[in-house]
């Protein structure tokens, strides 16, 4: 069952929930410290972790499940965020460089078919970042965050998956190693909750941060399962302000 996108707002909203975008969002940033001249986009509920790289990427774009519902972002400026059903993305294939995947996996019903999605738009090449509840992590076993919510996995569990969905897992690292409790004592001691479960107790990181390559040889068994496409097609967005040039889109 997906959690509600206003659910997943308030939760990002809080102290707790910034707490948790800052630690995860330096993992994710130290797995991608270089987006330049890509297409990066968010599935899921993936914008709290999608602004550092607004700056530096071409596009970013952000789409989130229709069973969940879908808010404006940026606030400050122009929409990039689109509603769509997340086994069957409205955008051409081969089209992004990065997909950065959270909220996603451990709600949704239909993990085989929105992996081969993302596979589908993901360029020669592109990488998959994936964020998922760690099952052996204490914000698992919580149900006030979101985190809590939906199906659980371990750093095997999740790797299965994406060897079976057409990728080949890269590296693997985990975050929030505090426990979900709202005291602000403990918020501000957040990093040095990470450095010490980071360093001595790795497996009870609260999420399994994944990246994954996408395997090009499979492209024949993704053909075999092809279905009927809808119509309508997300336009980019434009790129960033500072951007010199333009990236000529690769042929669908």
């Amino acid at each position: 069952m997906w959690n509600d996108v206003v659910d997943l707002r308030d939760f990002y909203d809080s102290q707790l929930g910034q707490t948790a975008r800052q630690l995860i969002r330096l993992r994710v940033r130290a797995l991608w410290p270089n987006v330049t001249g890509q297409t990066v986009l968010g599935l899921g509920y993936a914008t709290p972790y999608l602004r550092q790289f607004r700056d530096e990427a071409l596009r970013t774009i952000a789409i989130m499940p229709a069973a969940q519902g879908a808010s404006h972002w940026p606030p400050e400026g122009p929409n990039v965020t689109a509603l769509a059903e997340e086994t069957d993305l409205p955008l051409p294939d081969v089209s992004v460089d990065r997909v950065l995947l959270v909220h996603g996996l451990e709600c949704g019903e239909y993990h085989t078919d929105m992996l081969r999605e993302a596979w589908r738009v993901m360029a020669g090449g592109g990488r998959l970042l994936v964020v998922v509840p760690n099952r052996r992590g204490i914000w698992a076993r919580s149900d006030r965050t979101p985190f809590g919510q939906g199906h659980p996995y371990s750093p095997s569990q999740i790797a299965r998956l994406l060897r079976e969905n057409l990728f080949t897992p890269v590296r693997t690292t985990r975050a929030l190693f505090l426990p979900p409790f709202r005291s602000r004592a403990l918020l501000r001691a957040a990093p040095a909750w990470e450095r010490v479960g980071a360093r001595w107790f790795p497996t009870f990181g609260g999420v399994v941060i994944v990246e994954a390559s996408k395997q090009i040889y499979a492209a024949g068994a993704l053909r075999q399962r092809r279905r009927r496409r809808a119509a309508i097609v997300l336009p980019f967005p434009r790129p960033a302000a500072g951007h010199a040039r333009e990236r000529t889109d690769r042929p669908a």
